[in-house]
């Protein structure tokens, strides 16, 4: 087997650029302590290529396409049982790499990066850093600091455990087939925020609901939460979720928790919080 048929159905633009390849690799930092790096579609394995070069690395991929993971078992054997033929958003980190930090990196199919990185932060105590390629669009709203209209929800909850770094931008012309919108690579690397001064389910629920009309004061926005009239009164209600940074989120999640006091909020599906 010699190459690899792209699949619409499975979003796949195979990065064609070897120079490119090398400058994403080359930018895994890869934190104190890790050493597993998980690929995540790995196709035919340009990036894949530069990681098994690292002997630092110890590199896995995971590949939901069947015809790619016979070229991958093929044209590196080095990865020998390191391939795991399955859907990266079913899986269980935890079971994968027990006990192990480790790094994401991967050429991000444009359908499910949103996904992935809500899997991420499922993850942010074993996730340490992440280099991925995605749509333009995406990598700037992750990177986007408050008071821009792109700023949203998975901005606010990826930059609360995370530095995010909008690296470089990647034309459409070295993929193929080449996709209808520019791409880029953006650099995640876990701070250090082991848990949030709140409750973290409530935050992220204060965040969602605040961000689902984000054209209303946070006033009118978290009406949900039942705050009586006097806890709404300090000027921060009269802001928009996109105004707000990490800490102010923060902040606001306490004011609503001491009004919500022995409330016993259900584990949350981060997916659900896609915009």
């Amino acid at each position: 087997m010699n190459t690899v048929r792209p699949k619409k159905h499975l979003g796949q633009h195979f990065l064609a650029d070897p120079n490119i390849a090398r400058n994403i690799v080359g930018a895994l930092q890869l934190p104190d302590g890790v050493q597993q790096v998980l690929e995540i579609g790995p196709g035919m394995g340009v990036l894949t290529q530069y990681l098994l070069q690292n002997p630092a690395y110890q590199t896995s991929v995971v590949e939901i396409d069947t015809e790619s993971v016979t070229y991958l078992k093929v044209h590196y054997p080095a990865l020998a049982d390191r391939i795991y033929a399955t859907d990266f958003l079913k899986q269980s980190l935890s079971t994968m790499f027990p006990d192990q930090p480790l790094a994401i990196i991967g050429n991000f199919p444009y359908n499910i990066s949103s996904q992935i990185f809500f899997a991420v932060l499922n993850n942010r105590q074993q996730v340490r850093e992440v280099v991925g390629m995605i749509q333009k669009e995406v990598a700037q709203r992750l990177a986007e600091p408050p008071g821009s209209k792109t700023y949203g929800i998975l901005s606010v909850l990826l930059q609360a455990y995370y530095k995010i770094d909008y690296l470089f931008t990647v034309p459409p012309h070295v993929f193929v087939p080449p996709p209808k919108v520019e791409s880029a690579v953006v650099r995640l690397v876990r701070n250090d925020t082991e848990r949030l001064d709140c409750d973290e389910k409530l935050f992220f629920r204060v965040v969602k609901q605040a961000f689902q009309t984000r054209r209303k004061t946070l006033r009118n926005a978290l009406k949900p939460f039942g705050l009586p009239p006097e806890a709404t009164a300090d000027a921060i209600f009269d802001k928009r979720a996109e105004q707000l940074g990490v800490a102010e989120f923060v902040g606001l999640t306490q004011r609503i928790g001491q009004h919500n006091a022995g409330a016993t909020l259900p584990d949350l599906d981060l997916n659900e919080l896609a915009e």
